[in-house]
């Protein structure tokens, strides 16, 4: 098989969805597409339009086929999300994550689920474990359940619709879904306990060629050669495995979005504190790695309504020696602080600029937090939006007393998604010299912490 000069990735984001055309060469997006991953409300339970993705997916690929052309595609798909096929599609829709169940459930779910040490998976809010996902649609829709054949790990499931093909993967299974044991490297109790080893399909690398694009969808999108589908990848992992290709170890990647997850490669896993949203995220090579969340976008967007004016250095200078600041969480049962109240100190910012302030440098703080409880050293490289927030990445820089990169011209989960069907990684350099806030900032981040204590 040639090697492919241009790339399709399918990037499923929580948030939005995207087609992306990359270079196989550059790693540079050629053509870029996208729409919001809209959740329905009616139904059984909230649930993701997968048909409205796919019309968008297929007449992207269409729009691109010839220009600028493609060779490959490969998926990346946001975690804590299964599909439960019948036989003619869906059995059930794609529930949403953030749907929370009743607390009868969720304690049934708890006595059932395998110990921390086992899955290095914590329990965590509403459907963020699958497993949890899959023990609430199977017990409160048993008739549902019960035309259930084959239960997909998201990325996946856009391969099957691409090439008729099912298969799972270890990033979307090792990713706090309860069902994957990360030191062995199988499938946990849970899977036995849930009666879902008959359901599960084979197991296969994130790098592996899958199959062709169907022949029925090669006519509808006009192209005429053989395309190869690779198999895909959990959308953290992605962003992570272009540095694992080129950096060595100690580092950190903070793949930030609606969440920001935190990857520290030759961190101690030891370390993980199942009550604070740590974890043992499991790479594209099937390694453990040490991680840990928090919903760092949305709590950004909370505080700030999603007004993005950058303060001016006048406006951050106030903020920080009024100490005007909030306390976690704005979004609980996720993070480091998952059962605490959101409080402001010293007054609510209310001015867009001021708001925005308060907002960067909480999630540097919070992201410091997170950081620290998997053992990070080395070098932070940060992706996708906060890199471009210079507040945040000066603070970031400040908290951890190590250097930071920014990485604002990385395509993330695309890229990483494209080196799986062969594209090449690139050696990224940091975008300027990150420089730390100063003593007034120490002080501020000193009172945060001894805040919360």
């Amino acid at each position: 098989m040639e090697k492919p000069r241009h790339i399709a990735v399918i990037d499923v984001g929580k948030t939005n969805a995207k087609l992306v055309v990359v270079d196989a060469v550059t790693g540079v997006e050629l053509a870029t597409r996208s729409t919001p991953n809209r959740v329905i409300r009616d139904g059984p339970y909230p649930h993701y339009d997968v048909d409205v993705l796919w019309t968008f997916f297929v007449q992207s690929l269409t729009d691109f086929a010839v220009a600028p052309g493609f060779d490959a595609i490969s998926v990346t798909a946001h975690g804590a999300s299964a599909v439960l096929l019948g036989d003619n599609g869906l059995a059930m829709p794609v529930l949403d994550y953030e749907h929370i169940y009743p607390d009868t459930v969720r304690e049934a779910y708890a006595d059932l689920r395998p110990d921390f040490a086992e899955t290095r998976s914590p329990y965590l809010a509403g459907g963020l474990n699958v497993g949890a996902q899959i023990h609430y649609q199977k017990t409160q829709f048993p008739a549902l359940f019960a035309e259930v054949k084959t239960v997909l790990t998201y990325a996946q499931y856009w391969v099957w619709r691409l090439t008729g093909i099912v298969v799972n993967e270890v990033t979307s299974l090792g990713c706090h879904t309860d069902l994957w044991n990360p030191q062995t490297g199988a499938y946990s109790g849970l899977v036995d306990t849930l009666d879902l080893r008959r359901l599960l399909p084979p197991i296969r690398s994130a790098f592996d060629h899958i199959g062709d694009l169907l022949e029925p969808l090669q006519s509808k999108i006009g192209i005429g050669k053989t395309i190869p589908v690779y198999c895909g990848i959990h959308d953290s992992n992605a962003s992570l495995l272009p540095h694992l290709m080129t950096r060595t170890s100690p580092f950190s990647v903070v793949s930030t979005g609606t969440w920001v997850v935190s990857f520290a490669v030759g961190g101690q896993l030891n370390k993980l504190d199942p009550e604070r949203d740590t974890l043992a995220n499991v790479d594209a090579y099937g390694n453990a790695v040490p991680s840990s969340r928090f919903m760092g976008g949305r709590e950004f967007d909370l505080l700030t309504g999603g007004n993005a004016s950058m303060p001016d250095a006048d406006t951050l200078k106030r903020i920080i020696e009024a100490k005007r600041m909030v306390l976690p969480s704005l979004v609980k049962g996720t993070g480091p602080f998952p059962n605490r109240e959101a409080v402001w100190l010293h007054g609510e910012a209310m001015l867009p600029g001021e708001q925005n302030a308060v907002a960067s440098l909480y999630t540097a703080m919070m992201n410091h937090v997170s950081l620290e409880l998997i053992g990070a050293s080395g070098p932070t490289i940060v992706e996708g939006p906060f890199s471009r927030n210079a507040i945040y990445l000066s603070a970031l820089r400040s908290l951890t007393k190590r250097d930071v990169i920014a990485l604002p011209g990385s395509t993330g989960t695309s890229l990483g998604a494209a080196l799986l069907a062969g594209a090449t990684a690139p050696v990224h350099t940091a975008v300027g010299n990150v420089q730390p806030l100063g003593p007034a900032f120490d002080a501020y981040a000193k009172v945060w912490r001894e805040s919360l204590t």
